[in-house]
């Protein structure tokens, strides 16, 4: 099932007009022939913008570990973007767009909660919520995997992670999309506003929740909130502004990016029958199976580093301050790395891919990540193993989060 290629004369058209800021509608729809194409004939591609994109796995994965040369830092991509807003305040406060010391501080706290130990002892709750969520949809001829399963999954594991009151919770998907849609390449005035509306909402309730368990201090060894408010033994903490901006990170990264992991997956395996029955056949293969599902369609597709001294990148000299868009998802299908990449194959090893980051960078979040897909999807299987599509699955239609808004199953109980 090969992405299908541009002809000769189409690929020339489309690297002279390819803009992140002006995508083509059929790229959100499948964006795998463009990250071909250039990775193929222009794989640091050169932006109206004077920015570069660059899509060859080997590329990325230097850039990752160059962290003193390529800076997660911000402040300067933002603020044309955003101005002085609430966006821009919480996209340079956030761990993931920060370079040390405060990534430093922020990330020793939170990766505290999210060792493979810590996450071990969430996974019998887990299984509860996900078998709880399976008996609700057994009860309907038609479900959304969506908005039934995938993205009821993660609100509810981070919201036990920060204890947040389960009344509370509903709020939270909605504002997660909107502050994380902003990260888009481009975005119009009213979705600037609204997005920034949503950021002073959530900051306004966070603010209320921080307050109260300030009164009453949960146990710290399983409760994050309680344990990013009092900071480490040596004294050290978080000034409210990080606090705040760092607990929106959370609930927004550990929603977004397993949320679509799941129903990647899901689709994924519709699309492919035999690996979908392997997996059934084989339910021991669910670990490998996760690792390909990141690969084969990363929740996240691209990443952004700003050059901080005059560098060069596969012979392309670059000044500092020069901004750099990593594309994750046509990094994790380079067939210099990956053997016939556009396969979903679930016994592919090595598998080394890139949809987690590397280096200091790694998704902070990844140990919880695997663990809910592990438990979502080997579950699903076992329950519906017959389920197929009742609809036409809606994306999301963002270059950034790759993942779908709506997807509409039939069961098929036997």
């Amino acid at each position: 099932m090969d992405q299908p290629r541009f002809s000769d004369e189409d690929v020339a058209d489309m690297l002279q007009s390819f803009d992140l800021r002006h995508l083509p509608p059929d790229f959100y729809a499948n964006p795998f022939p463009y990250y071909h194409a250039l990775r193929r004939h222009q794989p640091i591609k050169r932006m109206p913008d004077d920015s570069y994109l660059l899509t060859r796995y080997t590329d990325i994965q230097a850039v990752y570990k160059d962290t003193k040369t390529f800076s997660s830092d911000k402040r300067v991509e933002f603020k044309p973007k955003y101005g002085d807003s609430l966006l821009y305040q919480h996209h340079t406060t956030s761990l993931v767009f920060n370079d040390p010391p405060l990534h430093t501080r922020v990330r020793r706290l939170i990766m505290d909660g999210l060792t493979p130990a810590a996450m071990a002892e969430t996974e019998p709750g887990l299984i509860v919520l996900v078998d709880q969520l399976l008996e609700r949809m057994a009860h309907q001829d038609k479900v959304d995997l969506i908005a039934d399963f995938a993205s009821a999954i993660p609100v509810e594991i981070i919201g036990n992670l920060l204890a947040v009151p389960h009344d509370e919770r509903a709020p939270l998907r909605a504002w997660s999309l909107a502050i994380l849609g902003a990260l888009e390449p481009n975005i119009n005035s009213e979705f600037f506003k609204y997005a920034n509306r949503c950021v002073r909402d959530f900051l306004a309730y966070l603010q209320g929740l921080v307050a109260e368990r300030r009164r009453h201090p949960g146990d710290p060894h399983k409760d994050m909130l309680t344990r990013l408010i009092q900071g480490e033994p040596d004294g050290e903490k978080l000034t409210e502004t990080e606090l705040l901006q760092n607990c929106i990170f959370l609930l927004n990264a550990g929603h977004e990016t397993t949320t679509n992991l799941i129903g990647n997956g899901l689709v994924a395996l519709l699309a492919w029958p035999q690996e979908k029955a392997t997996l059934i056949a084989e339910p021991t293969l669910i670990n490998a199976a996760i690792e390909e599902f990141l690969r084969y369609e990363s929740s996240n597709q691209l990443g952004n580093r700003i050059t901080t001294v005059a560098t060069s990148i596969g012979g392309v000299a670059m000044p500092a301050g020069t901004r750099i868009t990593l594309c994750i998802g046509a990094a994790n299908r380079d067939p210099a790395q990956f053997p016939d990449p556009d396969r979903l194959d679930l016994r592919r090893t090595p598998n080394r891919h890139l949809a987690f980051g590397s280096g200091i960078h790694q998704c902070a979040g990844m140990f919880l990540a695997r663990l809910e897909a592990r438990v979502a999807i080997s579950r699903f299987l076992q329950r519906f193993p017959q389920y197929a599509l009742a609809g036409r699955p809606q994306r999301g239609g963002r270059a950034r989060f790759r993942g779908f808004l709506s997807v509409p199953v039939a069961l098929r109980q036997s």
